[in-house]
């Protein structure tokens, strides 16, 4: 049997039989991955010193508290490099051209007692935390100038993973290419919509048409933020190739990608036994939490619509404060000559010139009162429009499980009563062989969909139990929403405040000459 073993990564074409008895007694039942926990124990019977141990785990690669099967085959040879006196590094993997070392742990079938057995419901459970969902990646999503084609000029975006360190070039139309795709391949999980293409042609102005283009970009980054953290998708290839693919064909490669492997109920090791998982009542939790997450699906909705308008609240406040500080900088410049009548009883000369300096304070606070609304836009409505696309990709979801899975099964199910009944009838009427063999053939075959759709039906229950906990882990994020509200605020009327009360002093040369004093 050979292994290539180059610059210390195993490369799956044969592999020692020990190594594969070793992985087939300690990895999850329900899972090819080895949990990180169980990798210690085994490493724990190797015999080995505090700090070979050190080295060996540091040189084994895990995510999520998990080992795939080639990173344990790594862990396995380094185990042996160690028994052996050498120091564990990969780099010795490289001499290793027939065959790795095999290491000294003892029979396999006694390694069975390391594996942490997980409980039946907890390939139901998704360990989620918002903190961890959140860390999972950070995507920016930024507009780059307009480019100009041959008819059309059409918008770019760069879309830049904080996970993969690497920038690459967007356009709307890959973003809709790898829409398509999530959906076919889960279509049982939550996938977020993306926003609408166009805008109505005639209706907005040119100012309305920037804006439409800054919330898609908005919405956007709303979408690839949410797919980037998804427990399933942030794992997956189709994902991590939108990402990170800087070829000049994005679509090609990601249709490429899609097409080595089927849906997602092809490709899961237990899509077919997920019913021994599913609780008795899940039809009735599924309907409870729905109708729950659809409650905090419009509350959230409301919330939304109230922060928009203290953001363009605040937008207004600044154009009023700009306007105002502008009147009065427009009567302060009004040079016109004072009547002989006014002339020796009024001190106007004197508060015109004033007035025209009090503009520079009010164009100050027009500017605090914008940043204000920009804080209000993006630390507070933005997060809102986070968490409410998730909700409604989540109802989305809900409408595909009724409309699609379960529609479809009900329609198996008339159309095989149908070749039943046909059947009788061509039974008791004696009709031609063939034509009877031709219906049996057919109902045999409408049996076999059924069972799949069936099948189907029970994973589509499941994935949508694990989705609901996503929302619930998502929840919290009510608290981050609250936070960035009162901060913006707090921070907001503090700087407002500064610039009022360094123009409160300046109220004296208006007041002084009169014997009036400036109110308190």
């Amino acid at each position: 049997m050979t292994v290539r073993a180059m610059a210390g990564e195993i490369n799956e074409g044969s592999v020692p039989a020990y190594y594969r008895e070793v992985y087939e007694a300690i990895r999850c039942r329900t899972d090819e991955r080895v949990q990180v926990e169980v990798f210690e124990r085994l490493l724990q019977r190797a015999g080995l010193s505090k700090t070979a141990l050190s080295q060996i785990a540091e040189h084994v690669d895990s995510t999520d508290g998990f080992l795939t099967k080639l990173s344990l085959y790594k862990g396995l040879a380094l185990i042996a490099v160690a028994q052996q006196g050498k120091q564990p590094s990969p780099k010795l993997l490289e001499n290793y051209i027939q065959e790795l070392p095999k290491p000294q742990l003892g029979e396999p079938r006694k390694l069975n007692a390391l594996r942490m057995q997980p409980a039946q419901n907890d390939v139901l459970t998704i360990s989620e935390t918002l903190e961890k969902l959140l860390d999972k990646d950070t995507v920016q999503v930024e507009l780059i100038p307009e480019k100009k084609g041959l008819f059309l000029k059409h918008v770019e975006y760069q879309v830049t993973s904080q996970r993969y360190k690497i920038s690459v070039y967007r356009r709307y139309s890959d973003f809709d290419i790898f829409h398509e795709l999530l959906l076919q391949k889960f279509a049982y999980r939550v996938v977020p919509a993306l926003p609408p293409k166009r805008m109505l042609k005639g209706v907005l102005t040119s100012v309305s048409e920037h804006e439409f283009i800054e919330g898609r970009r908005r919405a956007l980054g709303r979408f690839i933020n949410l797919v980037a953290r998804h427990p399933l998708f942030s794992e997956d290839e189709l994902v991590k190739t939108f990402l990170t693919f800087s070829g000049s064909d994005v679509q090609t490669r990601l249709r490429d990608t899609c097409k080595k492997s089927g849906d997602e109920f092809m490709t899961n090791r237990i899509a077919t036994q997920v019913k021994e998982y599913l609780p008795a009542d899940i039809q009735a939790q599924f309907s409870t939490s729905r109708e729950l997450i659809k409650n905090i699906h419009n509350s959230f909705q409301r919330l939304r619509d109230r922060a928009e308008k203290m953001a363009e609240r605040s937008k207004e406040n600044a154009t009023d404060l700009l306007q105002f500080g502008r009147e009065l900088s427009a009567l302060g410049s009004d040079a016109s000559a004072l009547p002989s009548l006014a002339s020796s009883h009024s001190s106007w000369g004197t508060l015109r010139q004033s007035l025209k300096s009090l503009s520079v304070e009010f164009a100050v606070l027009s500017d605090k009162a914008t940043q204000q609304g920009k804080r209000e836009e993006d630390d507070v409505v933005e997060k809102l429009n986070f968490f409410l696309d998730l909700l409604q990709s989540y109802r989305d979801l809900c409408e595909r499980h009724e409309k699609g899975v379960l529609h479809e099964h009900q329609r198996a199910l008339h159309k095989y009563s149908v070749m039943k009944r046909q059947m009788m009838s061509a039974s008791v009427q004696s009709k031609e062989q063939a034509s009877v063999e031709q219906l049996e053939s057919r109902i045999v075959q409408q049996e076999s969909a059924i069972q799949t759709m069936e099948l189907r039906n029970y994973f589509s229950l499941f994935c949508l139990h694990q989705e609901t906990q996503l929302i619930f882990s998502y929840l919290p994020i009510t608290s981050h929403i609250l936070g960035a509200f009162v901060n913006s605020q707090v921070q907001g009327h503090r700087e407002m405040g500064e610039v009022w009360n360094e123009l409160h002093p300046k109220l004296g040369c208006l007041f002084g000459s009169n014997g009036l004093k400036p109110p308190i």
